[in-house]
């Protein structure tokens, strides 16, 4: 996955897209594989959050000014779900002025949450684990309407774990399964050479509307769910 990716010229901001679960690992392992401990070191901050607010911004912002306790790199690790506008305008800043030796690695499950002005600052590396996914998401094209409820709201399901809750909700597992969904619906309709504009403009409102705090992840997923046409 990173073998573009110098370990000894690190870009100052790295983009790392895929699934929280099956990345994270890997770009832990890459990061230490660069000679950079991620355990007792002062110079390493994970940080682990489904919507990054503009509260989270400013404290990024003021911890990456801070020096280098080692007076080596310092290195962010963040993964998130979904990043409000307000912040992402806030953060902008930090990658068009690169702070010599801190390095950013930022771990979403969509580039596409971003705005492109930022995610043009970043070198960006893709992690394709996909077929599960595809797969889950061909079934739920083809169920009927009250398989796709059931399906929903098993996947919607909130983690019993507090800290698990926070950084993969409803919202933004909903976000993940809505990429899959779109991904699939384009092969499928292109294949079979059909092409229905409405289906993709509800899925385009439904991803905008899931982005905005306080939406019913259920209650818009459900109707996608009423909406959508088996093929």
């Amino acid at each position: 996955m990173f073998k573009n990716i110098d370990k000894n010229n690190l870009h100052h901001a790295c983009l790392i897209e895929g699934e929280r679960e099956e990345v994270l690992p890997l770009v832990i392992n890459f990061i230490e594989s660069s000679g950079i401990k991620t355990t007792g070191n002062p110079d390493f901050s994970h940080i682990q959050i489904d919507t990054l607010r503009i509260e989270d911004a400013r404290n990024i912002k003021s911890l990456s000014s801070e020096k280098s306790v080692s007076g080596g790199k310092r290195v962010f690790l963040i993964t998130a779900n979904n990043f409000l506008l307000e912040a992402q305008n806030s953060m902008l800043k930090i990658f068009e002025e690169p702070v010599p030796g801190t390095h950013f690695f930022l771990v979403v499950p969509d580039k596409n949450i971003l705005l492109k002005t930022l995610a043009s600052r970043f070198h960006v590396v893709s992690h394709n684990g996909a077929e599960k996914k595809e797969k889950d998401a061909e079934k739920f094209i083809a169920m009927p309407i009250t398989k796709r409820i059931d399906f929903l709201k098993e996947l919607l399901a909130e983690p019993e774990d507090e800290e698990d809750a926070m950084i993969d909700s409803a919202r933004s597992k909903a976000l993940k399964f809505l990429n899959d969904l779109e991904e699939t619906l384009h092969k499928s309709l292109v294949s079979k050479s059909l092409f229905d504009t409405g289906v993709f403009e509800h899925i385009f409102k439904v991803r905008k509307y899931l982005r905005m705090p306080g939406s019913s992840a259920k209650n818009l997923m459900e109707s996608l769910a009423l909406t959508l046409p088996k093929f």
